[in-house]
């Protein structure tokens, strides 16, 4: 099992596998899972500067693509929730994401807090199509943010790139 995986890593570690790679990671770092895209991002487009557009839109479709499947899961998780109801914290976050509506989806870019507050919107049954445009809106513009900083502005601050 142990060189199936890092056979798989390799793979996807080629350049030609690259955006895939990018793609997945984002997907997946968009769930509700503890993984951050933002690596795989930097790394490519430090192999690759040609690929600095393509990465940026790849990461950003991709965690999109994840932050609505994390809508979706709040939107399952509705029912299963309501014994949550009423809590001082819930009736807090009811509030505040009441009153920003989608728009509040432009935080999903955040770290801890991002991917959760995509699946509330979906549990809220928020519209999922203006939800996932400010999520695509946060995400872009993080992963410009954070590719041009440590890239191009601070490019000392990377150990090993």
């Amino acid at each position: 099992m142990d060189a199936w995986f890092h056979s798989l890593l390799a793979l996807l570690a080629l350049p030609q596998y690259g955006l895939s790679t990018v793609f997945v990671v984002a997907f997946v770092s968009a769930t509700l899972l503890p993984l951050g895209s933002e690596p795989a991002v930097l790394g490519l487009i430090k192999l690759n500067p040609e690929l600095f557009w393509p990465a940026i839109v790849v990461a950003t479709v991709g965690n999109t693509l994840g932050g609505a499947v994390s809508w979706w899961m709040g939107y399952g998780a509705h029912r299963m929730m309501d014994h949550y109801r009423g809590s001082s914290t819930h009736v807090r976050a009811i509030d505040w994401l009441q009153r920003f509506g989608p728009k509040a989806c432009l935080l999903s870019w955040l770290p801890v807090v991002g991917d959760p507050l995509c699946a509330v919107a979906g549990w809220l049954k928020m519209p999922f199509w203006p939800c996932a445009l400010y999520m695509a809106i946060g995400k872009f513009l993080r992963y410009l943010t954070m590719t041009v900083l440590l890239l191009y502005i601070f490019p000392g601050q990377l150990p090993g790139l």
